[in-house]
């Protein structure tokens, strides 16, 4: 294997993880207003003026939904800066090129994040409910945003970024609200709620968890649904423009396959299985960007892009980067390892509420 698909393979480990950990954070954030009872799920140290009782009333369910992400949520984005970085260092070209061209985009995602995460930190703190209530909105509003905006992202790499007649690239609100783009935004912002959901079932007393697997089969299949739009717009050349068009067809086999055995186990209450599924298929869409149009990382709408010899940095760059990637990448994944078996198990009455 030469380093430049080493480094190309990691990219797109790297984002893919992204997509798996943040994508689960992204759905519980937008399903948290719905995931609970008024009365706090029947716990009566839950109500107000409970010892458990959340400032304002609010009822402790809502707490037990996002308390399914807490000790993940913050690290979770360490996958986003590793992207970050291994992009910036082994694909300048393609830095340059991606981030200038999507630029309105990646601001919106991190205006996302950062609301959300300040949003789901702050809510706790305040003393009447219609503070409550809005960082609540804000809770929401910060999952559903980047959700959104990185489908419209997959979208717009699918189909093409316009390229000017001076070699860069350029999105416009055209592109942005272009049919495919916005198929794709709200499939991707489905199918991380329905992610989400299969992860706050896996993490969840058991009340919850029924919710969760009810909401998130109904969602499940309503990405399944836009997924089968985005397929049609393709199929009238509105949509995705593949250079590998049996390998592109095989992978989105594989998503509707995932999608499938999501909603399968969903329904059947296997929480396990229905969330590695849900692992799956979100995963699937950044090798459907990476092998469905090699050897292109950056494709244009009117033919071409940046190739992978393009975007690659010299050979010399790339040894010394190779420390990088044999430090941090496994630091990355034994923090996650660690993380998962320390707050292994379901939240609950014996568990701390962490917002």
């Amino acid at each position: 294997m030469s380093l430049e698909t080493l480094w190309l393979a990691l990219l797109g480990l790297l984002l893919a993880g992204y997509f798996v950990l943040g994508g689960y954070d992204y759905g519980t954030q937008m399903l948290s207003p719905f995931l609970g009872s008024a009365d706090g799920g029947g716990r009566p140290d839950a109500r107000p003026g409970g010892p458990n009782a959340e400032p304002g009333g609010q009822n402790a369910e809502r707490n037990a939904a996002l308390d399914a992400i807490a000790p993940f949520f913050l690290g979770n984005e360490v996958w986003l800066v590793a992207f970050a970085g291994v992009m910036f260092g082994a694909f300048p070209h393609l830095e340059g090129s991606l981030l200038s061209g999507l630029y309105p985009l990646i601001v919106a995602i991190l205006v996302g994040l950062v609301l959300g995460n300040a949003a789901i930190q702050l809510r706790g703190r305040s003393r009447s409910p219609r503070a409550v209530r809005r960082w609540n909105a804000l809770v929401v509003f910060g999952g559903a945003l980047p959700a959104v905006c990185w489908g419209i992202v997959v979208g717009l790499l699918l189909h093409g970024v316009p390229r000017r007649a001076d070699g860069s690239f350029h999105v416009g609100l055209g592109e942005v609200f272009s049919p495919f783009a916005l198929t794709c935004g709200v499939a991707t912002a489905l199918l991380f709620a329905g992610h989400g959901a299969a992860f706050v079932a896996l993490r969840s007393e058991p009340e919850l968890a029924a919710n969760a697997r009810r909401l998130g089969a109904t969602l499940i299949a309503a990405a399944g649904a836009a997924g089968a739009l985005a397929l049609l717009l393709s199929v009238f050349g509105v949509g995705a423009s593949m250079t590998k068009t049996a390998t592109s067809a095989v992978l989105f086999a594989l998503v509707v396959a995932a999608l499938g055995a999501g909603w399968w186990y969903l329904t059947r209450g296997n929480d396990v299985l229905a969330f590695a599924a849900t692992c799956v298929a979100t995963a699937l869409p950044v090798l459907l960007i990476g092998a469905g149009q090699y050897p292109y990382l950056l494709s244009a709408s009117s033919g071409g892009g940046i190739t992978v010899d393009e975007a690659v940095a010299d050979g010399a760059t790339l040894k010394l980067l190779i420390g990088f990637g044999v430090v941090i990448v496994p630091v990355i994944l034994a923090y996650q390892a660690w993380s998962w078996w320390a707050f292994r198990g379901r939240t609950g009455r014996r568990h701390p509420s962490y917002f």
